[in-house]
């Protein structure tokens, strides 16, 4: 059975750990099964690619790598700053996501 993350894609993270300590991005794509995620500007690889239709030369390009979650804490838009994530049921009767800093609900 899957473990259920604290970071979804869309959202906007922090790095806490590793060589982007202290960078933001928005995340681009889950990987649940390995817990790690693509943030955008992050982790930045670089690739050699053959010659296609988005790059007709081929070269070498620059890409995202996955970064685990662990290193990784949603910023609240509030107050700009990495905050850790809780669950409650909210007013609708579902289970939301919170920040435990503010206390405001995600989304």
């Amino acid at each position: 059975m899957q473990k259920k993350l604290h970071i979804k894609k869309g959202d906007i993270v922090k790095v806490i750990a590793g060589n982007d300590n202290g960078k933001q991005g928005k995340v681009l794509k889950m990987i649940p099964e390995k817990q790690k995620a693509v943030v955008e500007g992050i982790r930045m690889m670089k690739k050699h690619a053959k010659p296609d239709s988005k790059h007709p030369q081929g070269g070498i390009v620059s890409m995202e790598a996955a970064i685990h979650i662990s290193n990784l804490m949603l910023v609240d838009p509030k107050t700009g700053e990495a905050s850790r994530i809780g669950r409650k049921i909210g007013s609708n009767g579902k289970l939301v996501r919170y920040y435990k800093k503010s206390g405001e609900e995600i989304k």
